[in-house]
């Protein structure tokens, strides 16, 4: 069973290197930031606090979602757009911290790697905590301009600043979390995307499965 695990920061070229890269090597895509991203929904929908940590425990564990390449669904309801606009953006970090949804993720994770014959998992802590077993694993990173420059070109709504100073407050959370914080796994390969396209990256890391 290949899996490989792709981790890095906000902007850095995760979901797109990781989608590239599956194609590449006919495997199956998980984006885990997407489902940390569905549970802040599914919390918001319910008029539930993303911050009241013991609320969002509670019902985490009856969240139905579905998440596709182009598409996610949660409990029911197309969430596409919505787990990638300002307002869940904002959340997700304090219900990424939460220990008892970290669990319940890692679980899910496992379980879809296990159905899916492998696959290339992307997240921020895919190699150190998930899969730290992983065929390879790999930790992109990028300037911090570099990272805010092509986030404020995904979210139209807002400004390069407002993008850099979230980006810089995500990051700060990620780090600092005490559940499975963002660290670089110590075997992983390194892979600075800042003057990379998509194509030199995927062409680095299968170079790097090849060695």
């Amino acid at each position: 069973m290949r899996i490989i695990a792709i981790d890095g920061p906000a902007g850095s070229g995760k979901s797109t290197v990781a989608r590239a890269l599956a194609v590449y090597l006919g495997l199956d895509y998980l984006d885990t930031g997407a489902m940390y991203r569905c549970v802040t929904f599914a919390a918001m929908r319910r008029g539930i606090d993303p911050a009241d940590a013991d609320v969002v425990a509670r019902i985490v564990g009856d969240i139905v979602m579905e998440i596709g390449l182009q598409a996610a669904t949660v409990d029911g309801v197309d969430a596409t757009i919505e787990i990638r606009g300002t307002e869940v953006s904002r959340a997700v970090s304090v219900v990424a911290s939460n220990p008892v949804v970290r669990a319940e993720m890692v679980r899910r994770q496992r379980e879809w790697v296990g159905s899916h014959g492998g696959g290339v998992v992307e997240g921020r802590d895919i190699g150190s905590v998930v899969f730290p077993d992983a065929e390879l694993k790999v930790y992109l990173t990028a300037d911090p301009e570099v990272r805010a420059e092509r986030r404020s070109k995904e979210v139209s709504d807002l400004d390069y600043e407002t993008v850099a100073v979230d980006i810089a407050r995500r990051d700060a959370l990620d780090q600092s979390r005490e559940t499975s914080p963002l660290v670089v796994a110590g075997d992983a390969f390194v892979v600075d995307t800042s003057s990379l396209s998509v194509e030199e990256i995927v062409a680095i890391i299968a170079r790097a499965l090849d060695d």
